[in-house]
């Protein structure tokens, strides 16, 4: 297949579906861009023609034909079934949505972890540029990671590389979604964050409040384990991969405390005697999901 003139790509999160077109030779520009609400409580048909209509505005707007599409979403495809899985939004499980979107659009489609599409766009124009292994990390409403190497995203034998979210930090921590108990992501999450406070406090608080207050002590409670728990998770990444350079997104990165006090986090975990891995935040931020699926096709 001839390398396409423009890329394409949406980052199809739970709450918004974005769509971006870039000029191949300059993919850090974005030519066209929109985002609209997903409306994922509607279910799944509803969602492929949400982003149906969003790509035919963006197409309206340019003038020009989508001839491929890159997506990003939460989950990954399983190789051995060809269809979504581990999405925490739940319509999309057990359908082979880049067919789907492939059939409705028609033009092929790529689809990847929307983890897998942060790191890759940091690791290609971002924080993490002239890096060989790049380990990009989500904290949002949920928790997410991806790898990539030499400028391409490792996926591995079940889709899953780089899930770091789901690894077990605490046995006997908070459920997760996922059926275990004290993933990553059920420690380490916005919510999870806020409900830890509100647990330990009686109070509720936006995340933000809670991890900029530097008096309440049950915020200090919370930012410790936000910290504490994130070396401890990392640590483990490091030992396994070793990854050049380690860049932070999603909205708990936005935490200004994580940086100075995160090697000393990871230290006592880490089969070594010091910590050298740069951890960064991520340069591009709300954008990088995006940017990484039409990176797809590049």
């Amino acid at each position: 297949m001839e390398k396409p003139k423009y890329l394409w790509g949406v980052d199809l999160g739970g709450t918004k579906i974005e769509a971006v077109v870039v000029a191949a030779d300059s993919p850090q520009n974005a030519l066209a861009r929109h985002r609209i609400d997903t409306q994922s409580a509607h279910g799944y048909s509803h969602i492929l023609s949400r982003i149906k209509s969003l790509v035919a505005e963006l197409e309206g707007k340019l003038g020009q034909r989508c001839n491929s599409l890159g997506v990003g979403t939460p989950g990954t495809i399983d190789p051995n079934k060809n269809a979504l899985k581990n999405s925490n939004t739940l319509c999309l499980n057990d359908r082979p949505l880049h067919l789907d979107l492939a059939t409705a659009l028609g033009c092929p489609v790529r689809l990847m972890n929307d983890a897998n599409c942060f790191a890759l766009a940091e690791a290609k124009f971002g924080a993490a540029v002239g890096s060989g292994v790049v380990f990009g990390v989500i904290l949002g409403t949920g928790v997410g990671g991806g790898v990539v190497v030499n400028g391409q995203p490792l996926l591995g034998c079940h889709g899953i590389a780089g899930e770091w979210g789901h690894n077990v930090l605490d046995p006997e921590g908070p459920p997760c979604y996922c059926s275990k108990r004290g993933c990553v992501e059920s420690i380490l999450s916005g919510p999870a964050l806020t409900e830890f406070y509100k647990v330990q406090s009686g109070k509720t608080r936006p995340l933000a409040e809670i991890l900029s207050d530097t008096s309440d002590p049950y915020a200090k409670l919370t930012q410790k384990r936000l910290v504490d728990g994130l070396g401890k998770a990392l640590a483990v990444v490091i030992n396994i991969i070793d990854p050049d350079t380690i860049i932070l997104g999603g909205g708990v990165s936005n935490y200004a405390e994580i940086y100075p006090r995160i090697h000393d986090a990871i230290l006592p975990w880490i089969f070594n005697h010091e910590v050298r891995t740069p951890i960064v935040k991520a340069a591009l931020g709300d954008s990088a999901g995006v940017f990484g699926a039409a990176l797809l096709w590049s």
